[in-house]
């Protein structure tokens, strides 16, 4: 009984990670929409997709996840799980696919104005914050973004958290050079992006607060 009870509450918590994902895609889907930047991470292949429609927004986040899930296999070697990796490749895959279907479904959403453009940026905050919280409620796995984080951290010795805003800044860094270079403005990477990695940290905290206080 124990062992059955004990799969149930697995598969809850893969189905609240699950859902965590596709409310944090639709974070990302009114970021986009709101056209002044996305998150750090969502800035690289959304910059590369207004370049080249070889892909899709979610294609070319896929494919960045393809990259980090390598990153770390070459990183820890005989130290990767297996099972991690196919766990973690499984759901970025989805994660891409349901960014392209959240940007499906807000697609009649029209912005006139700036003041709208920074109102949907911080319903996207707002939203892809909430989702990171619940993927964390459902703690069964990590993103390759993350997971890449980690294994860098481990294999040089240095912080999580410097390792992550390293990244970040890369990823910020490339988006822009690539709009510039080739659309000759900013485009994927804007203050929108900015605002994005300072407030979505500080709003998943919020909630956690909210939530503890609920509990209590």
């Amino acid at each position: 009984m124990k062992g059955v009870e004990s799969r149930k509450a697995l598969c809850l918590r893969y189905l609240l990670f699950i859902i965590g994902l596709f409310i944090a895609s639709l974070g990302v889907a009114f970021s986009t929409k709101a056209g002044l930047g996305t998150s750090p991470v969502a800035s690289l292949p959304y910059s590369v997709s207004l370049v080249s429609k070889a892909l899709t927004f979610g294609g070319w986040l896929n494919l960045l996840s393809v990259i980090q899930i390598s990153i770390q296999v070459i990183l820890l070697r005989k130290r990767c799980k297996p099972l991690e990796i196919i766990i973690q490749t499984v759901l970025a895959f989805a994660y891409g696919y349901l960014t392209d279907f959240s940007c499906y479904l807000i697609r009649g959403i029209t912005v006139k104005s700036y003041a709208e453009q920074l109102m949907y940026m911080l319903v996207g905050c707002v939203v892809l914050a909430f989702g990171i919280w619940i993927q964390f409620r459902g703690g069964v796995a990590m993103l390759p973004g993350e997971a890449m984080n980690r294994a860098i951290s481990e294999v040089c010795g240095k912080k999580y958290e410097n390792i992550k805003i390293l990244f970040d800044v890369i990823y910020i860094a490339l988006s822009a050079v690539i709009c510039l270079v080739f659309l000759g403005r900013l485009e994927g990477v804007r203050e929108g992006s900015i605002i994005a990695a300072l407030a979505v940290g500080n709003i998943v905290k919020l909630f956690n607060k909210l939530f503890e206080k609920v509990k209590s």
